[in-house]
C-alpha cells in the first residue's frame, strides 16, 4: 500500500511541474503570436495541429489499450505523452 502512496504522490508532483513548464510555453507562445507577422501566424498554426495531433494520438493509446490498464500507467503514459510535447516547444521556443 505504500508503494501506491508513493507513485500517486509521484504523479502529482510530475503533473504539477508540467503545469508548470506548459504555462511557460504558452506565455513564450503567446509572446511570439502577439507579435504578428508570419513567424506568429506559423506559430498559431503549428500549435492548433500539434494539439489535434497529440490529443488524437493519445486517445488511440487510451481506446487501444496502449495507454495502459491501471490508473497509475494512465497518468504515467499520460504524463510522458504530453511531456514530451511540452518541453520539445519549451526548447524550441527558448532558443529563439
Amino acid at each position: 500500500m505504500a508503494r501506491g502512496k508513493a507513485d500517486w504522490v509521484s504523479i502529482g508532483w510530475d503533473s504539477w511541474f508540467l503545469g508548470v513548464e506548459a504555462a511557460q510555453v504558452m506565455w513564450l507562445r503567446g509572446c511570439v503570436i502577439a507579435l504578428g507577422g508570419k513567424r506568429g501566424e506559423r506559430e498559431a498554426k503549428r500549435m492548433l495541429e500539434e494539439k489535434v495531433v497529440a490529443n488524437a494520438t493519445f486517445g488511440w493509446a487510451l481506446a487501444s489499450g496502449d495507454a495502459g490498464s491501471t490508473p497509475a500507467a494512465v497518468s504515467r503514459k499520460a504524463l510522458s505523452h504530453y511531456g514530451g510535447k511540452v518541453r520539445a516547444n519549451s526548447r524550441r521556443l527558448k532558443r529563439t
